[in-house]
């Protein structure tokens, strides 16, 4: 269990529901062609949080750029606004964050973070303490 962190190219702001929509569907698709289950999925303006459950043939690194490659494809596609607010044709930045999941102990904890991304009510509280 994978919890990954993919910056918007240039950490745009460009993640609108629309674009969210789309990511989510898309990675819906991405789960019936590969082995590979999305546990989680969490948008913010400039950035997508997704907490992956996969089998071990494939590494942490093809994931990524299987979900990456799929789903800059979708947005383009089906949301051309986007393009205009990036440069050089990409949607995502070359870089990633990711760490393991414990699957009992921080599981939950996890998924709770990554499902609550981008509401605001979590901005306040934890700009309040």
């Amino acid at each position: 269990m994978y919890h990954f962190v993919c910056p918007a190219k240039y950490r745009r702001v460009v993640i609108d529901e629309k674009v969210d929509q789309v990511i989510k569907e898309t990675c819906r698709e991405i789960e019936k062609r590969y082995e590979i289950r999305f546990l989680e999925m969490g948008t913010d303006r400039d950035h997508v949080h997704f907490l992956i459950q996969l089998v071990p043939t494939y590494s942490p690194k093809k994931i990524i750029q299987i979900v990456k490659s799929i789903t800059a494809k979708a947005v383009f596609a089906k949301c051309p606004e986007v393009k205009k607010k990036l440069w050089g044709g990409e949607f995502w930045t070359d870089g990633y964050y990711v760490a393991t999941v414990g699957e009992h102990g921080n599981e939950e904890v996890i998924g709770k973070y990554v499902r609550e991304q981008g509401q605001e009510k979590n901005y306040k509280k934890q700009m309040i303490g």
